[in-house]
Parts: C-alpha cells; structure tokens; sequence
C-alpha cells in the first residue's frame, strides 16, 4: 500500500494510527487490499496520511524504523 514516511525537521515525532474499514476507501484501493476488510492508516498530527497498511502492528513497527512515536486514535 501507501508508503511515504517522509518528515521535515519541524515535523512532530507522534504520528497516529487508525484503523479503516476497506469499503470507505476508493476503489483502486479496495481492489488492492485483496480479502481484507480493514487497514490502518499513519497519520502527522495534521491529517497528512504516510501510510497505509495491512496491520496494526506493522504500521507501528513502520513508524518506529522511522524514529517516530506511534499512538492508537479511537
């Protein structure tokens, strides 16, 4: 999926991670996320998407490699 973890120096280190359901995405992305019904997003504080994945833990453990702190948005 999406991934373009790319932050300016000025940039927070907390990114958010939601998850998706896959019907509310468009559908060039429903058709590549195969079987899965949900995704999860990363997120900068201001709304700007860097990723979109297939698990939680993966966007967690994407977001760490980039020296960024992850948090679950409900």
């Amino acid at each position: 999926m999406n991934q373009n973890f790319e932050l300016d120096k000025n940039d927070d280190r907390i990114v958010y991670v939601k998850e998706v359901a896959v019907a509310d995405l468009p559908d060039e992305v429903q058709e590549k996320a195969g079987d899965l019904e949900t995704l999860f997003s990363v997120h900068k504080s201001n709304g700007e998407q860097l990723a979109l994945v297939a698990g939680r833990e993966l966007a967690f453990s994407l977001a760490r490699e980039h020296d960024m702190d992850p948090v679950t948005v409900h």
